[in-house]
């Protein structure tokens, strides 16, 4: 009778669609992260956007939510603020317009508040995001790994941040689905969907150097696999466009305020606190992060021990990407791994919000779903969510002074 049983569930979950299958998975999770969330809501003291014990919408929309919620409703500020020290200070030039613009276009539409239509729009494309991922997968995984790679997609330690007031979310969806397109190899599709990414959140110059890779690699490859000049012309025009979106909002900023550099002084301000003020240089945030780290660990500033690490770190990461289970995600994913994790040694400094950073490099999920053991997929479930507890508790609730911002 049980077999019996089984076979019919078996049966009726083949015959569901897709979609529904994903959606019920991410309906799940967000039940799982809810509860997370609302848990630590309760226990959350008074602080700097909430009182004591917030509701959900309140709680979720604490952070960069407020930055948001200040472009919505006031839009980017003309004149810079500007520190005792001559140094421009923390504003809202740092935070891209899509996200906060839809929501404001919502609010005007519906007469809602922000804190609800924030979250409302960060769950929706946290949905929409898990569909087209369970599209891309299908190109790339075996049948048995596609779904537990969406299971692991809306458990992922950093997947509350798909039902908060951040751009996180919508930049997924944009995101994913220029992956997808890339791998399908439709170039033009690319051009709109990458333009408002690269106004959602910092990834244009990623997307350029994995599309000028691409292109590089489908060259050499041509013998094999046929690069006709249509698609070529396409591929490269994309990249270029790509990279000009990269600069397209630090230009924006420039007109905005009559500052050259705005954006770029205006991130520089949040890695202040750390390290002082300092001017963009590629490249050295990490190993400036590495001194700042370790240097809290008790080691002497001039100690190298933080940037051997960091070399250690990075080393094995690259050498990762060329191991046989990384290998099954193709060539392309790939290269946008490798060209988003360059981007972040670039131009971010590592500090508690970096791991927020790392969500764009969400195809290594599908490495992590290959394994088919039932109790392999049971604790890497189990992990995950536990690593939901513990980034909420790091880095999203404030327990008096805090010093990890998500």
């Amino acid at each position: 009778m049980a077999h019996r049983q089984l076979t019919r569930l078996r049966a009726r979950y083949r015959l569901t669609p897709w979609w529904v299958r994903v959606l019920a998975v991410y309906a799940a999770s967000r039940v799982v992260t809810t509860l997370i969330l609302l848990a630590y809501a309760a226990a959350q003291p008074a602080n700097a956007w909430t009182g004591a014990s917030p509701g959900y919408a309140d709680f979720a929309s604490m952070w960069d939510g407020h930055w948001y919620f200040i472009i919505a409703v006031a839009g980017y500020p003309s004149d810079l603020p500007v520190t005792d020290s001559g140094a421009i200070g923390e504003n809202a030039w740092a935070f891209m317009p899509v996200y906060p613009l839809l929501v404001r276009a919502l609010m005007f539409l519906t007469g809602l508040p922000f804190d609800v239509l924030a979250v409302a729009v960060s769950v929706g494309a946290g949905a929409g995001a898990a569909l087209v991922f369970e599209r891309l997968m299908r190109l790339v995984l075996p049948p048995h790994a596609v779904m537990f790679s969406v299971v692991l997609f809306c458990v992922a330690p950093l997947s509350p941040i798909l039902q908060v007031a951040y751009a996180e979310s919508l930049h997924l969806l944009l995101l994913v689905s220029a992956l997808s397109l890339l791998v399908r190899r439709r170039y033009v599709w690319m051009l709109p969907v990458v333009a408002v990414a690269s106004l959602t959140r910092p990834s244009g110059l990623a997307l350029a150097l994995a599309l000028a890779v691409h292109v590089v690699v489908r060259w050499a490859r041509r013998r094999r696999e046929p690069f006709p000049r249509g698609e070529a012309a396409a591929a490269t025009g994309v990249a270029v466009f790509s990279g000009v979106m990269g600069f397209a909002w630090p230009a924006l900023a420039w007109l905005g305020t009559g500052r050259l550099t705005a954006y770029t002084d205006t991130e520089l301000a949040w890695r202040a606190p750390y390290v002082g003020e300092q001017h963009l240089v590629p490249f050295a945030a990490w190993p400036q992060a590495a001194q700042w780290w370790f240097g809290r660990l008790g080691l002497p500033g001039d100690s190298p021990v933080g940037v051997l690490v960091l070399l250690l770190v990075v080393a094995l990461f690259a050498a990762a990407l060329f191991t046989p289970a990384v290998r099954r995600l193709g060539v392309d994913l790939r290269i946008w791994v490798g060209s988003y994790a360059l981007y972040l040694l670039a131009v971010f400094f590592p500090q508690s919000s970096t791991f927020r950073l790392l969500v764009p490099l969400f195809p290594l999920l599908g490495v992590v779903a290959l394994p088919r053991s039932p109790w392999y997929r049971i604790a890497a479930v189990a992990v995950a969510i536990a690593g939901q507890v513990g980034w909420v508790h790091i880095a999203w609730w404030v327990d008096g002074y805090d010093w990890t911002p998500p």
